[in-house]
């Protein structure tokens, strides 16, 4: 079986992402997915970009990248298809126009024109979810009640505790990111939680799910550190039976 990395919230974190991609036990065929929030906040969103791009042009590998809410917004702000652009500079957005040389205050528009046509292109075409049963990979979780044809973006790239707090009706176990915590979260059947906070000084999450292994870098160092998850893993998958 390929393995299937999932990769937690990065937050313009450039060189814990590179050096987390650097020592993944990556081999042909396997699938990495990113949940979303490549930018803001974090001193070098345009890198953690070009990494990503660069990862996706690796033929070896199916690079899959999601939305976070952070890119929606920064969509939106430009004046492309997205929410809430208004609070991007508010929610780390001059962090991100700053890593690319531009005036932290810059018009939308003019960051539009600006931004690298690559980058540009990468953002337009983030997905908000990735299905390979029994998971289900979203940036911020789902709404508990509804099915997934029935899920809106603000679900998706902005829940929070309504998601966390307890079960859902989907037939998957849903990986997400969105919500920072000091360790993965690891609720079976329902959820698991990798946003660890590497912005805010913890860690930077990768977690392999068909091993299934969990792939760390601390804030501000290079070293893996890898744990086995197999334990916590350790009851059936998918809730209802997908």
């Amino acid at each position: 079986m390929n393995q299937l990395f999932v990769i937690g919230d990065v937050h313009g974190c450039a060189s814990e992402l590179e050096a987390l991609i650097g020592q993944l036990p990556l081999g042909p065929g396997d699938t990495v997915v990113f949940v979303g929030d490549y930018i803001d906040r974090g001193p070098a969103s345009a890198d953690v970009i070009r990494i990503v791009l660069d990862l996706q042009r690796d033929e070896r590998y199916r690079v899959v990248c999601l939305k976070g809410n952070h890119e929606d917004m920064f969509l939106d702000y430009m004046g492309f298809e997205g929410h809430h652009g208004g609070a991007f500079l508010y929610n780390g957005g001059t962090a991100t126009l700053l890593s690319y040389g531009m005036d932290p205050w810059c018009d939308g528009a003019a960051v539009a024109a600006r931004l690298p046509t690559d980058h540009l292109a990468f953002l337009r075409a983030l997905e908000t979810t990735y299905l390979t049963s029994p998971f289900l990979i979203v940036h911020a979780g789902v709404h508990p009640e509804r099915a997934l044809a029935a899920q809106r973006d603000e679900d998706l790239l902005w829940i929070r505790e309504r998601f966390i707090a307890g079960a859902h009706v989907l037939p998957y176990t849903v990986c997400f990111g969105h919500t920072p915590s000091r360790d993965v979260l690891i609720d079976l059947p329902y959820k698991i939680g990798i946003d660890t906070g590497c912005v805010y000084g913890n860690r930077l999450s990768c977690i392999e799910l068909n091993t299934p292994r969990l792939f760390q870098v601390r804030a501000g160092q290079k070293r893996l550190l890898t744990r086995d998850l197999s334990g916590a893993f350790a009851v059936p998958l998918a809730p209802r039976g997908a």
